[in-house]
């Protein structure tokens, strides 16, 4: 009789954590659907207005980009008379839908940067029951902070890292009688591939952060390997980046910036 009430009643515990789990499938369920409803209603927004979207998109493949204009103010600024050579790379498509299916992928891709802030409120929004009070207050700022980084590593790479490197490699040429026409495919897939890559670059704090709470870094060390790490962002920035001496201080200056930051915050974790 005893067994057969104890079984009972592991059943009963057994039904409710299977409800439990039921529920938060049906959570998340609807968590994604919602996260989908909103990126897709952006991305159909930015897919009807065209005209304007291909205008930003390409406007860093313009001789008058105004990355090149604000450089040319500064040296202006400094007495030095400098300009950029004009220049111009033909972009093509090779296939029949071609246009059209890069259209629609870069309005979903483009779409979810737009819904972005709204992911990560819901992703958070789904684990805060989890979290202790504390844990949430750190949690907001966390996720504030990869936000605000993400979104200054994609301005770094949108005004800075892709004009310049197109500049480079559009006009790139082994022999004079050699000319470079680019597909639209390889612009938009180069773009896309460098916003990414800056946006996970720029979370180096977040990553100093993660580590020296676990353990595994200090800001001693970080500040004794100071040397070090500065010729690993040159190289890195080197490997990323055109030849080019000016791209070179221009993408290493913002990375080094970075890693003092990242210094900075192990001190904050450290107390």
């Amino acid at each position: 009789m005893t067994k057969k009430i104890h079984s009972d009643k592991m059943s009963k515990e057994s039904s409710q954590d299977m409800m439990t789990f039921g529920g938060h499938l049906e959570v998340l369920r609807r968590m994604l659907f919602r996260i989908i409803a909103v990126a897709g209603t952006i991305a159909v927004v930015i897919f009807c207005f065209k005209d304007m979207t291909w205008r930003l998109l390409l406007a860093p493949s313009e001789y008058t980009f105004s990355t090149y204009l604000w450089i040319e103010d500064v040296a202006s600024a400094m007495g030095i008379d400098f300009h950029f050579e004009p220049f111009s790379v033909d972009l093509i498509a090779t296939d029949l839908l071609s246009q059209f299916m890069t259209h629609i992928t870069t309005s979903v891709y483009l779409g979810l940067l737009g819904a972005s802030p709204y992911i990560l409120y819901e992703l958070f929004r789904f684990v805060s029951p989890a979290l202790y009070e504390n844990e949430k207050r750190y949690s907001v700022q966390v996720v504030v902070v990869v936000y605000l980084l993400f979104i200054l590593g994609v301005l770094m790479s949108y005004y800075v890292l892709f004009p310049i490197s197109f500049r480079f490699l559009g006009t790139y040429s082994v022999a004079e009688r050699v000319h470079s026409t680019i597909t639209l495919d390889s612009y938009v897939s180069t773009f896309t591939t460098l916003t990414l890559l800056m946006g996970v670059v720029f979370q180096l704090p977040v990553i100093a952060f993660a580590l020296t709470k676990l353990g595994f870094i200090s800001s001693e060390m970080l500040s004794k390997y100071r040397k070090h790490s500065f010729l690993i962002i040159m190289l890195v920035a080197a490997i990323i980046t055109p030849p080019d001496l000016m791209t070179l201080v221009l993408v290493t200056i913002p990375l080094y910036l970075l890693y003092e930051v990242s210094i900075r915050v192990a001190k904050f974790v450290e107390g």
